[in-house]
């Protein structure tokens, strides 16, 4: 895995979290006035909001993340790019083209500080000939990119084709035992079955693509027609196209994983006042692992006096006694009746004074 698409997956572990708290605080200041208090950490509103900014954030992100991809795409200049050169260009074109690009190009002709960049230049336009005018490179060029340039023990079509069939297999069986241990280890639970759908289905049209002696129809009819009619994108080969489908499966179902939990719960697993039933479920355990150690500690505390029936009835006693006592002070009857006794002796007092 390339290091960009590597730290583009690591950032979906932080980042949100991150940008959501600053998020919020921003919006806070933009919209309650100064003066007014702002909702504390852990306060229902302060909860609401954070969530909000959370998927907002998560949403964002993922728009980036397929951006990224495609600007990755795009960088990369293809064969056809490089020369100048449509798709379905034939051979005679493509020799005619070379050599008008071999005349701005040739190193024989480029002299100064420049001549090394010209020698590069002519390098890759040549190994683009030479690869577009091969049927059987081609071919593999069209379906499995810059990767077929190394495979040099295949020479016709059906060893290209048998070795991408090797090479996608071995990238969804490696794949699938990620995904199988990221849901043993408790990760990744949200949307598993269309996970396994979607991988299944992306490894039979990569299939189908590497077979077919012809581009797909949804390029040639559909999405290449779209990005040459707007121009803001070159056409893509199917490569390319597959490469883009891949990255966006990935970082959707990381998405996914992450907008699952606040999404439903924000509809489903909540209680009336905005209690979870995991939550109550841990407040339960944690009230009876409570009334256990309280259990413990009292056995302790009373351990002195088991062995001893005369401090046992003095205990006894003493908490009788202590009990009423409480017992009688509390009693608003009872509290009612002294405050007026006192009362009167008080104004008994104060007339003799």
């Amino acid at each position: 895995m390339p290091g960009g698409d590597f730290l583009s997956i690591a950032g979906w572990y932080f980042l949100p979290n991150i940008a959501s708290g600053y998020l919020q605080q921003i919006l806070y200041s933009i919209f309650i006035r100064a003066g007014d208090p702002k909702p504390q950490p852990g306060s229902p509103r302060y909860i609401r909001d954070r969530k909000r900014a959370h998927i907002f954030v998560i949403l964002a992100y993922l728009l980036y993340t397929i951006y990224e991809a495609d600007y990755q795409i795009r960088q990369t200049s293809d064969f056809y790019q490089a020369l100048g050169v449509p798709h379905d260009v034939d051979e005679k074109a493509l020799q005619s083209k070379f050599r008008r690009l071999t005349v701005q190009y040739h190193p024989d002709k480029a002299t100064g500080p420049d001549k090394s960049q010209v020698e590069a230049v002519y390098v890759h336009l040549k190994l683009a000939r030479d690869t577009l005018i091969d049927p059987a490179k081609r071919f593999a060029y069209d379906r499995f990119g810059f990767d077929s340039l190394q495979w040099r023990s295949c020479t016709t079509i059906r060893d290209f084709i048998f070795t991408g069939m090797q090479q996608t297999t071995g990238y969804y069986v490696a794949s699938g035992s990620v995904l199988v241990l990221l849901g043993v280890l408790g990760y990744l639970q949200t949307g598993t079955f269309w996970r396994y759908l979607v991988m299944a289905s992306l490894y039979v049209v990569e299939m189908h693509l590497m077979t077919r002696p012809t581009f797909p129809a949804v390029l040639t009819k559909v999405l290449n027609p779209l990005l040459s009619m707007t121009g803001w994108h070159p056409p893509l080969l199917p490569f390319q196209f597959l490469t883009l489908l891949r990255k966006i499966s990935v970082t959707f179902f990381i998405a996914l994983a992450q907008l699952g939990p606040l999404l439903l719960g924000a509809q489903a697993g909540q209680s009336g006042d905005g209690v979870s039933s995991q939550q109550l479920d841990r407040l339960d355990a944690v009230s009876k692992a409570a009334d256990q150690e309280v259990s413990r500690m009292m056995g302790l505390e009373m351990s002195p006096y088991t062995t001893d029936p005369a401090s046992m009835r003095e205990l006894r006693s003493g908490l009788r006694e202590w009990l009423v006592q409480n017992t009688i002070r509390n009693d608003p009857e009872v509290s009612r009746a002294v405050q007026g006794v006192l009362d009167r002796r008080r104004q008994g007092v104060e007339p003799a004074g």
